[in-house]
């Protein structure tokens, strides 16, 4: 199994945002069907959910995003294996150990299923607003794929949640109007205004 699944060790640091993204080993598929998707959420919510604060998230048939805001839960350590290690990167190399292995017994299958490291990109605060562009391109992701014309339409993101469509229990949505300062009676049409390409590059 330590083939299958370098140690993931990111650094974070308290009060920070960032785009956590990962993609299928060669692009392969990750998810192969609907209750893929659930249990993987339900990994995320036993495993990284508390460690930090999950502010938007969507999950595509090959790869997921999440823009978490780090607390002093996710700064705190484990020892573990005799090395202190982050609890948030443990959280992450958890969620998807478990689910390669639930998925391997599924699908008969061995090796990895996600690319070896897992990308935690800080956003930049500033004048830039690259969370608000993060948290607008992950919702925009399955309409840019074409897997559905509306965002909502899409039930593996947190889209419906910050439209009042579901109430979830996984995106804090009250924490992200608040740090992401969303005028919400304009949500829905800014949610779908486009993202220029230099824009996104600055946010992986």
């Amino acid at each position: 199994m330590a083939r299958l699944l370098k140690r993931i060790t990111m650094e974070f640091f308290a009060n920070e945002l960032y785009h956590i993204y990962n993609r299928g080993n060669n692009k392969q598929k990750i998810f192969f069907s609907s209750d893929n998707y659930i249990y993987f959420l339900k990994k995320v919510e036993a495993h990284v959910h508390p460690c930090c604060s999950t502010l938007a998230y969507c999950l595509r048939p090959n790869h997921f995003h999440f823009l978490v805001h780090s607390d002093k839960r996710t700064t705190a350590t484990r020892l573990i294996g005799g090395k202190e290690r982050n609890i948030l990167s443990e959280g992450i190399r958890n969620t998807l150990s478990s689910y390669t292995q639930a998925i391997n017994k599924q699908n008969n299958s061995t090796g990895s299923l996600f690319q070896q490291n897992t990308k935690a990109r800080p956003m930049v605060k500033g004048g830039k607003n690259y969370d608000l562009i993060c948290l607008h391109y992950i919702h925009q992701n399955p309409v840019t794929a074409k897997l559905v014309t509306k965002m909502e339409d899409w039930p593996y993101s947190s889209f419906s949640d910050y439209c009042g469509l579901r109430n979830g229990t996984l995106c804090d949505r009250k924490l992200g109007i608040q740090l992401l300062d969303l005028g919400m009676d304009s949500f829905y049409e800014d949610s779908y205004k486009m993202i220029g390409i230099d824009a996104i590059r600055n946010i992986f």
